[in-house]
């Protein structure tokens, strides 16, 4: 009898339905990124949207009689006759020259952008764990209530806004570019932040609590760590949302708080056929938002689908 019990295979566990939908899912979609016309077709469209990236770079280093004569696929038949010819004159012009001056406006679009990022960044992280974790009445009605107001126009705004800004006295100033695009920013980032927060075990901050910690240490000690991903990826939508800004820094700010995006578009309307600093200016409005999405790239996507996938 023994043997027989023995020999007798231990039931099979089954495994939970959601747990195999989603390796189910996971498969179809390992299938459909690895068919190699999709691999192809993407590729295609890379090379297509960098066109005009290359284009525009190097036009930016051409001579402006270059830039006149013929177009800047030329450039390759030319170096191979070597006649190609590349400075740095169109960047001296658009940063330094007296009608450009682009350096000042360059400045100005850091000290627009980064407390516009943070400022956001920072209310939303409160925001965003007290409805993940605290419990209070009304928190799930005012969470769809700050949800909502991400499909409030911005351009409705505008004029509330700039009326307030009048009576506070801070028109003008960076104060009202930063609050502006600050509260522009608020809905999406406790949305995306509280996302990913509510995909953190409950057993992490259970355990914290049992052995003392209050809000701030489980804040501090257990939430944030785990959050870089997602902060990254609202840091880059933010960061270029506003370095490629026109319309707030326009309405809200003044010469002295102009960013770069605001002195480019002027150019184009004042200095329409200096093309080769016209180039060169974009490039320069474009690099910085290149290299920050390019470092920051490994958490974008893990941040973006943060709390998209339950089991």
């Amino acid at each position: 009898m023994s043997t027989v019990e023995a020999a007798t295979p231990a039931p099979e566990v089954p495994r939970p339905a959601s747990s195999s939908s989603m390796s189910d899912r996971a498969r179809k979609a390992r299938k459909a990124l690895s068919n190699p016309w999709a691999s192809t077709l993407a590729v295609v469209i890379a090379i297509l949207w960098t066109i005009p990236t290359v284009g525009l770079l190097v036009t930016s280093f051409r001579p402006e009689l270059d830039v006149r004569r013929s177009g800047w696929w030329t450039v390759f038949g030319d170096a191979l006759a070597g006649e190609g010819v590349f400075s740095l004159r169109n960047y001296e012009t658009a940063l330094f020259d007296g009608s450009t001056n682009l350096a000042t406006y360059f400045v100005n679009s850091f000290v627009v952008t980064l407390p516009a990022v943070f400022i956001p960044i920072t209310v939303a992280l409160l925001a965003a764990y007290g409805f993940a974790w605290i419990d209070f009445k009304g928190r799930d009605f005012l969470f769809i209530a700050v949800f909502a107001l991400q499909i409030v126009p911005i351009q409705i705004t505008l004029v509330p806004l700039l009326t307030a800004y009048v009576d506070l006295g801070v028109n003008g100033t960076f104060w009202a570019i930063w609050l502006s695009h600050s509260a522009f920013a608020l809905p999406l980032a406790t949305f995306l932040l509280h996302n990913f927060m509510k995909d953190i075990p409950a057993s992490l901050v259970e355990a914290a609590r049992m052995d003392g910690a209050g809000h701030v240490q489980v804040f501090f000690r257990v939430v944030l760590p785990l959050l870089t991903p997602a902060l990254a990826a609202f840091g880059i939508f933010q960061f270029l949302w506003v370095w490629n800004d026109l319309l707030v820094a326009l309405i809200m700010g003044k010469p002295d708080t102009f960013p770069l995006t605001v002195r480019v578009a002027e150019l184009a309307g004042s200095r329409g056929g200096d093309w080769h600093v016209l180039s060169a200016g974009a490039f320069i409005s474009m690099i910085v938002p290149l290299i920050v999405f390019l470092s920051l790239q490994r958490y974008f996507v893990r941040g973006l689908l943060a709390g998209s996938v339950k089991g």
